[in-house]
C-alpha cells in the first residue's frame, strides 16, 4: 500500500464515545490507576520500570493475581511512563510523580483522552513486534557472554517485524472500511496472514508459501492477544488443540473445517480510529466520512468521486445537513459544470446528491433547463419527481447526456458488468446509435465509443462502435 494511495473513507464513531471506550480498555485504565497509586515511596529503575519489590503491590492495586500478575503490572506501569501519566523526577534516586497527562486523561476533552490512548497504543504495538522473553534471553546468552543482544541468533529483524505487523493491520483496516461490509464480520486469521504472505497472482500457493502463512498465523496469534487489551481489536485466539505437537493426541477431536478455530479478528471502532491516525501520520490519505461537510460543493463532488457508493451517500448526507435545500441544490449544480476529465463523474455525484435534497430543489433544476451541460440532468430529476410542464429534450441533448453518463460510469466503475449491460442496452434501444453518437460535441465522445466497442459482446456492433470512435477522434482533431 503506497503512502500516496487514497483509502476508502472510514466511518468513525463520535469522539466522546471513542474516548469512553479508550478509558475502559484494560491497558489504559490500569496505567491510569497506577499513576494515581504512585507516591513518594515509589521507586523505579534506570529504565523507568518499577523496581521488582514494588511489583507485587502494584499488581495488588490492580486486582491482579496469578503467574502473569507481575508482568501485567509492569506493562501497565511502562504504559503510564511512556504516555506521560507518570514522570520520573530524579533518575538517580528513582523517584516519580504524576505526569501532566494524567490530568488530561481524567479532566480533559475527548481529544485529550484519545491522544493519551494513541500513546498507549504505540507502546503496545512496539511490544507486539518483539519476540517472547524466552527467545530474548536465549539471544542474549548467545552473544558469547557479552550481555549484548544477538539478533542473528534470534532470527529477528525489528524493522521487518514492525513492517509485517503494519502490513497486516493495514489490510485489516482496508477490510473494515471497504464497501462490502466485510468490516462487520470478523476476519479469519489464515486469510489475514495470507494477504501479506501470498504473492499477487499466485492461484495455488506452494508448500513453502503455505508454511510461511502458518508461521505468520502463529506470530499474529501472539500479537493479537497483546493488542486486544489496548482496545485495538476483538480477537478469538487460535484453538490450543490445533497447536498440539504432531506426536501428541489432542484432548478432543479437532474439526479442521471450523475456520473459527484458526482465529478470528475484528477491528474495533476505537481501533479503526487508532489505525487511521497512524496512517495519517505515515502520510497516507485516509479520509473519514464527514471530512467534507464544511467544504464547498466542488470539494464534495471531487472528493467523493473516488468513494464507494455507500460512503459517498453518507458523506453527502453530512454535507446537506448543514445547508438549506434550495441553496445546496444551486451550489451543487454550479459545481457540476465543466468540460474537464472529471466533470462527468462530478455530474453523476451531483445527480445522486440532488436525489437526497427532495422537492425543495425543484426551482434550482428549472433554472438550468437550458444549460447545455445540466439540462439533461435537470429533466431526468424533474421527471423522476413528477414535475409538470417539463420541456422535452432535444435529440442532441439526449445523446450528450448518454455520452456523459457512460463517461461517468467508466470513471466510477471501469469495465464493470453493470456498464456492459448499459452499453448493450443503449445499442439495442437506439437503432443507428453510432451513426449519430460520433457527432456528439462532448470531450469524452471518442473514449466512450471506444469503451462501447470494447465492452459489447456482439462483434458486429463492437466493430461499429470502434469505427464511430475513430470518426469522433478525427472530428476532434485527435
Amino acid at each position: 500500500m503506497s503512502d500516496s494511495s487514497i483509502l476508502p473513507p472510514a466511518r468513525l464513531r463520535p469522539e466522546a464515545e471513542l474516548a469512553r471506550d479508550a478509558l475502559s480498555t484494560p491497558v489504559l485504565s490500569r496505567a491510569a490507576r497506577l499513576a494515581r497509586w504512585a507516591g513518594p515511596a515509589t521507586r523505579v529503575d534506570a529504565g523507568g520500570g518499577l523496581v521488582d519489590e514494588q511489583l507485587p503491590d502494584a499488581a495488588a492495586e490492580l486486582g491482579l493475581s496469578g503467574e502473569d500478575a507481575a508482568a501485567d503490572a509492569s506493562e501497565a506501569w511502562r504504559v503510564a511512563v511512556d504516555t506521560g501519566l507518570v514522570e520520573v523526577v530524579d533518575e538517580e534516586e528513582g523517584t516519580v510523580r504524576a505526569g501532566d497527562e494524567l490530568s488530561r486523561l481524567t479532566g480533559g476533552s475527548p481529544q485529550d483522552v484519545l491522544s493519551v490512548w494513541l500513546g498507549a497504543l504505540e507502546t503496545v504495538l512496539g511490544d507486539a513486534s518483539v519476540p517472547d522473553l524466552g527467545g530474548l534471553v536465549d539471544a542474549i546468552a548467545g552473544g558469547e557472554g557479552s550481555g549484548e543482544l544477538d539478533l542473528d541468533a534470534l532470527d529477528w529483524n525489528p524493522e521487518a517485524e514492525a513492517e509485517f505487523l503494519d502490513g497486516v493491520l493495514g489490510n485489516l483496516y482496508l477490510l473494515t472500511v471497504g464497501e462490502d461490509k466485510a468490516g462487520d464480520a470478523p476476519v479469519p486469521l489464515p486469510a489475514l496472514a495470507a494477504s501479506v504472505i501470498v504473492p499477487d497472482g499466485m492461484a495455488e500457493p506452494s508448500n513453502d508459501v503455505l508454511e510461511q502463512v502458518s508461521d505468520a498465523m502463529m506470530r499474529l496469534d501472539d500479537q493479537f492477544r497483546m493488542l486486544e487489551p489496548v482496545g485495538l481489536v476483538e480477537y478469538q485466539p487460535v484453538d490450543e488443540a490445533l497447536m498440539a505437537d504432531a506426536d501428541e493426541e489432542p484432548a478432543a477431536p479437532v474439526d479442521d473445517t471450523d475456520v473459527a478455530r484458526y482465529g478470528l479478528v475484528r477491528l474495533t471502532p476505537l481501533g479503526l480510529y487508532g489505525l487511521r491516525a497512524r496512517l495519517l501520520e505515515a502520510g497516507f490519505e485516509a479520509p473519514a466520512v464527514g471530512d467534507l461537510a464544511d467544504k464547498g460543493a466542488d470539494a464534495l463532488l471531487d472528493g467523493t468521486a473516488a468513494y464507494p457508493p455507500a460512503a459517498a451517500h453518507a458523506e453527502t448526507e453530512h454535507w446537506l445537513e448543514r445547508r438549506r435545500p434550495l441553496e445546496a441544490a444551486r451550489e451543487l449544480l454550479a459545481a457540476a459544470r465543466g468540460s474537464d476529465e472529471g466533470a462527468p463523474l462530478r455530474r453523476l455525484r451531483c445527480q445522486q446528491a440532488l436525489s437526497l435534497v427532495g422537492g425543495a430543489a425543484e426551482p434550482a433544476l428549472r433554472e438550468v433547463l437550458d444549460d447545455a451541460e445540466l439540462g439533461g440532468l435537470a429533466r431526468v430529476w424533474l421527471a423522476e419527481h413528477g414535475a409538470s410542464d417539463v420541456p422535452p429534450p432535444s435529440e442532441a441533448m439526449i445523446f450528450w447526456l448518454t455520452v456523459d453518463t457512460v463517461a461517468a460510469q467508466l470513471a466510477a466503475e471501469g469495465n464493470s458488468e453493470e456498464l456492459r449491460a448499459l452499453v448493450e442496452g443503449l445499442a439495442r434501444q437506439h437503432s443507428g446509435f453510432f451513426d449519430t453518437a460520433w457527432r456528439v460535441d462532448h470531450p469524452a465522445t471518442a473514449d466512450v465509443l471506444e469503451a462501447m466497442g470494447r465492452l459489447h459482446s456482439d462483434k458486429k456492433i463492437a466493430k461499429e462502435a470502434r469505427k464511430a470512435a475513430f470518426k469522433a477522434r478525427s472530428q476532434q482533431g485527435g
